[in-house]
Formats: C-alpha cells, structure tokens, sequence
C-alpha cells in the first residue's frame, strides 16, 4: 500500500499545486503541506481528499482500518 505522503502528493499533482488541493479541499494550504509529512490523516480529511480528487486518490487507500479495502468492480459487468 502506498504511503500518506505518495497518496497526498498524488493529490496535489492532480491538482497542480497545494493551494488549489486546498482550495478543492475546503482546508488552508498549510493543512496539505502538514498531511505531505503527516503519519496519518483523520477520516474526514480522507473523506476530503477522495472527493476532491474524484477517487483518484481513494479514502479507502487512505483509511483503509476504517472504510475498507477499496471495492473491486464485479467482474463480468460494464464498467
């Protein structure tokens, strides 16, 4: 499993930088340089991040001891 500073920065490149992440997010930029060093991150900043990302970065990658592994697409289906 990737680490919180890969799956943050992922973010931040997605965006293009930590101030637009923020703005996205909701938060101060200061709050995306602290989780780019963070050990951890709340459930409701992950909560944040997957919606500000579109799921790229997933709040299942992010917290998965409290939302679970991310769900797979049932095979067979359309995605």
């Amino acid at each position: 499993m990737p680490n919180l500073q890969k799956l943050i920065k992922t973010a931040v490149d997605k965006h293009g930088s930590q101030a637009k992440l923020a703005t996205a997010m909701g938060c101060s930029q200061q709050q995306i340089a602290y989780l780019l060093k963070a050990s951890s991150i709340t459930a409701e900043m992950a909560m944040k991040v997957d919606e500000a990302t579109d799921g790229t970065v997933s709040r299942h990658d992010l917290r998965p001891d409290i939302f679970g592994p991310a769900p797979q697409p049932n095979e067979g289906q359309a995605a």
